[in-house]
């Protein structure tokens, strides 16, 4: 299996771990079936991050706007890792 961060590892074991009681190694196949799908997710809620922004739901100021610029690209940086694996 490909090295993940410790931030997208936890990710992909979570589902693991809660589905079927072992880490991503011990089913590797579903792995790496499932980690396009977690990254989707992931992307999803980046893209919710926006939308929360532009419906005016969160204040924008520069602190909060580096707020949520940081989630939406740590996000972004852990489904491309899933979707690399």
């Amino acid at each position: 299996m490909t090295e993940l961060s410790p931030s997208a590892r936890a990710v992909l074991e979570a589902v693991t771990w809660k589905k079927y009681d072992v880490p991503p190694e011990g089913l590797p196949a579903f792995a790496e079936e499932m980690a396009p799908l977690l990254a989707t997710a992931l992307r999803a809620a980046a893209h919710q991050l926006l939308a929360v922004q532009w419906n005016a739901q969160i204040p924008v100021g520069a602190t909060e706007q580096i707020g949520i610029n940081w989630a939406r690209d740590a996000l972004h940086v852990l489904a491309n890792e899933l979707e690399a694996l």
